[in-house]
């Protein structure tokens, strides 16, 4: 309050009228002078580039492909005198001929001016201060996220603290820039030019602006060059880059799988040695961008690039418990059940469908579920109770607690916990299960199981008959079940599921021993689908949704997508 009187007296801009506050300019002074002297940036190495802009002769955008909400906002910072572009991995993949996901926009205005401009907007954020500007309500909604151009720093003139982001709150309020012990960045929030937010930008093919109005893109660092070629080069020394960020590492892998391009010599050289300061990194965020390496469509070639990397194993907890020592799929049934999984959430993205995260989790983890499971039952537990103990066992070890974690495992766990009931095909409860809002979800693990050859194919067969016979057909199945349990107490004889051939043993012994009575041959019935519908083997069908799919949002990046 006092500050703003004193600046009123003097006749000094408020922050509110001033594209870089004067709580920032210091900063951004300091910055610039650096970079004039040619010290290195805080990543950069001193390299702010070259400003040349591209016209659509040589660019060739699509401008069908643009998000009209995105140029609107472009629109409405323009109207407002400020400089704005669409920017970061939109433009990357509108150079390509692809139709993004989502729609960054850049700016000079600072994030107060940019909330005032629109009536839905959100400031969020602490590491890197930026603007929801959301559109539509619901399932339709759409966020234009706006970033302020931010200042090319020096780390010798940022603050330092010697925790993280959680053990440093109290010194980190009030604070515009600062790293951690290691180099992190812990706190980006200096306003700066357009040239020196470029040179912060990671990756060149993620540092081009795009103004929609005058299709003009802008290029500082050769990034429509190495767009051209499918190269990924870091702007900057590499290794300061990864100090700064490692989750940059995890990043470069999941462009570099998603566009099919190569990690250039430089940039991939320090990659395997940096890995290890991907343990200073919040597990929430390390999650995060875990699920967007396998949830972008592009999962099985992020494993791959992963392990071409010689990061295959010892990154993500998760990703260990399902990989071998070297960072491979296993062999037998448990590497097809996940391999299936892996290639159903690819199609369903490439088709533009939703996908559940705790649905392709469940997969990830479920034979280490198995394992635990049958120890447990070893030891005279009961099989629900025993699922139960598994199942939080297996969450405190490879999940541990992140942000979310509340509704991840109780989705995860009614997926799991399905699975024995429907070994049970008699009395009321057939037709409790199929009307809980989850049972798709745990019938298409169920069918996925049976598809990897986990379990006899007919049990699924059964299910899904019922979930969609008329009232006369489920009556049928379930006397037929009955019938057969009464020919197996006749006899007096139980019936185990055949074993698999000895050479999936190592996977047979993490099965559960489930045991099912024969039953009668049944008459051949006419496999039914819902109108439209594949088979929930072939594709999960719901992915973890009961009811009608949601639109999953991919979180967001810090700089590009």
């Amino acid at each position: 309050m006092i500050k703003k009187f004193l600046d009123k007296l003097l006749g000094k801009p408020s922050a509110a009228k001033s594209a870089k506050p004067a709580a920032a300019a210091g900063h951004a002074v300091k910055a610039d002078k650096a970079a004039k002297a040619g010290k290195p940036g805080a990543g950069a190495g001193g390299n702010l580039g070259k400003r040349v802009e591209v016209p659509v002769s040589e660019h060739r955008i699509d401008p069908s492909l643009l998000d009209e909400r995105a140029v609107r906002v472009v629109q409405t910072l323009s109207d407002a005198g400020f400089e704005a572009y669409i920017v970061g991995g939109a433009v990357r993949d509108l150079l390509l001929g692809m139709r993004p996901k989502d729609f960054d926009v850049a700016t000079n205005a600072t994030p107060e001016q940019v909330k005032g401009l629109f009536r839905r907007a959100f400031i969020i954020g602490r590491r890197f201060r930026i603007v929801h500007v959301v559109y539509g309500r619901g399932r339709e909604h759409e966020v234009i996220e706006v970033s302020t151009f931010r200042a090319l720093l020096v780390n010798d003139d940022a603050d330092q603290v010697a925790g993280n982001e959680k053990t440093s709150k109290a010194e980190l309020a009030g604070k515009s820039h600062v790293v951690d012990a290691e180099g992190r960045v812990l706190r980006d929030n200096v306003w700066g030019p357009q040239i020196e937010d470029a040179a912060r930008r990671d990756f060149t093919v993620n540092a081009l602006y795009y103004d929609p109005q005058r299709e003009l893109v802008v290029d500082y660092h050769g990034g429509l060059a190495d767009a051209k070629k499918r190269v990924l080069r870091m702007i900057g020394d590499p290794e300061t880059r990864y100090k700064e960020d490692p989750v940059r590492i995890v990043r470069a892998v999941r462009f570099a799988a998603k566009l099919g391009f190569e990690l250039e010599a430089k940039t991939r050289a320090p990659v395997k040695a940096c890995a290890q300061l991907l343990a200073n990194v919040p597990s929430s965020r390390l999650f995060d961008e875990m699920i967007k390496l396998l949830q972008t469509g592009h999962s099985l070639a992020s494993l791959e690039e992963l392990r071409k990397q010689g990061l295959g194993r010892g990154v993500f907890p998760i990703l260990d418990a399902m990989l071998n020592e070297q960072g491979e799929l296993a062999d037998g049934v448990r590497g097809k059940f996940i391999r299936m999984a892996f290639e159903d959430t690819d199609l369903r993205v490439s088709e533009g469908r939703g996908v559940s995260p705790s649905f392709m989790l469940a997969c990830m983890l479920w034979f280490e579920v198995l394992e635990r499971w049958n120890r447990i039952r070893e030891s005279g537990e009961g099989a629900v109770p025993a699922l139960a103990q598994a199942v939080d066992a297996v969450f405190d070890a490879r999940i541990g607690d992140i942000s979310g974690r509340g509704k991840l495992a109780t989705d995860m766990r009614e997926i799991w916990m399905m699975q024995p009931r429907f070994e049970r095909r008699s009395g009321s409860g057939v037709y409790t299960l199929v009307e809980q809002p989850r049972y798709r979800a745990g019938f298409d693990f169920l069918r996925l199981r049976a598809d990897a050859g986990e379990i006899e194919p007919a049990l699924a067969d059964w299910w899904e008959d019922f979930a969609l016979g008329s009232d006369d057909e489920r009556a049928a199945l379930i006397e037929e079940v009955r019938e057969a349990e009464k020919s197996t107490r006749r006899s007096g004889k139980v019936h185990q599921l055949p074993r698999k051939p000895a050479a999936e043993g190592a996977d047979q012994a993490a099965a559960p021993d489930t045991f099912q009575e024969e039953a009668a041959p049944a008459k051949k019935r006419r496999r039914r689908r819902k109108p439209g519908a594949k088979s929930a083997g072939g594709n999960a069908a719901a992915q973890g949704t009961g009811a009608p799919e949601s639109a999953n949002r991919e979180p967001r990046d810090d700089s590009a997508s």
